[in-house]
């Protein structure tokens, strides 16, 4: 089995299972919001919906990922999951929106909470689905570097972070008989939503945009590069990542009076070696003569762009 199709069941089993935990858990915190009318509950449970809807996506966006590359779309499909990533961060963001419209309505209208034993309950094992989720994701994403997945993942993150508020909402409410703690751990939930969407948003829409890669990846393309014998320097390098992809573009500097031949070696061997530190990755590279004079990529955006 290759690395890619390795990737790929990994990548689908931790889609599938992200279905299954949230549809459970949307059955239960809606079976625990109609018993209690918590609205710290129906946060969670709109938080749970989000999850499906992203877990969904990424199911979705994880085959169309893995499609081979055609005529029409030679660099593939790997954007789809950044779409994915995109159609989520929108999604959770209003979702956070809504919740915090029905908790300002609830500061002047205060609903009473009851049966908070049965939501403490259904949230407690919400919790620890959740914990043994999100171990599973965290795997695959350092496997396959998912951004799908990743995103799939910072939801459940936050549902654990979630869920424990609502527990301890829940226990107040039910000492003390305080109303508004749950309305506050509801507006807590809310706003953390929103702040996950904005990261989930700005790392998906700067895959979209072909972001460059990261000053310390970038500067470890180079060093590999220079290294290899027959390279005296690199310049106009280019990067992004489409999907579990590094699309890696540059030119590296030779002697002029090599052959084509001897130049190809040396090429070849660059390529292996950047290769070796990041698998996976599409390379081209172009070989100029030491000391061209030519229009670089590099003197377009001046210095404070160089490495």
């Amino acid at each position: 089995m290759t690395l890619s199709q390795n990737n790929y069941l990994l990548k689908k089993s931790a889609a599938m299972a992200s279905v299954f935990v949230a549809v459970m858990l949307i059955v239960l915190k809606l079976i625990a919001f109609i018993k209690t009318d918590s609205l710290a509950v129906f946060s969670s449970l709109i938080d749970s919906v989000t999850d499906l809807f992203a877990s969904f996506i990424s199911g979705v966006a994880v085959y169309f990922s893995m499609k081979p590359a055609t005529c029409k779309h030679r660099y593939g499909y790997g954007k789809s999951e950044a779409l994915s990533a995109l159609l989520q961060a929108i999604f959770v963001g209003a979702s956070g929106v809504f919740v915090i419209f029905d908790g300002i309505n609830r500061l002047f209208n205060p609903v009473e909470v009851a049966q908070t034993g049965v939501g403490i309950w259904v949230m407690l094992f919400s919790i620890f689905s959740t914990i043994v989720l999100v171990c599973f994701q965290s795997y695959v994403a350092k496997k396959t570097n998912s951004l799908a997945i990743k995103s799939d993942m910072a939801h459940y993150v936050v549902d654990f972070l979630t869920n424990g508020t609502v527990v301890v909402s829940l226990i107040l409410v039910k000492m003390f008989g305080f109303v508004y703690f749950d309305v506050i751990a509801a507006l807590f939930i809310s706003l953390y939503l929103l702040y996950n969407a904005y990261e989930l948003g700005k790392e998906s829409i700067e895959q979209i945009i072909d972001t460059e890669l990261s000053d310390e990846i970038r500067s470890n393309i180079e060093n590999i590069a220079v290294k290899c014998d027959g390279v005296h320097g690199v310049h106009d390098l280019r990067t992004r990542n489409v999907g579990e992809v590094y699309y890696i573009e540059l030119h590296i500097e030779m002697d002029g009076e090599i052959s084509l031949n001897n130049a190809h070696k040396i090429t070849d061997n660059v390529e292996k070696m950047l290769l070796n530190e990041y698998p996976n990755s599409q390379i081209l590279i172009h070989q100029d003569p030491l000391g061209v004079d030519e229009i670089r990529l590099d003197n377009q955006f001046g210095e404070k762009c160089k490495i």
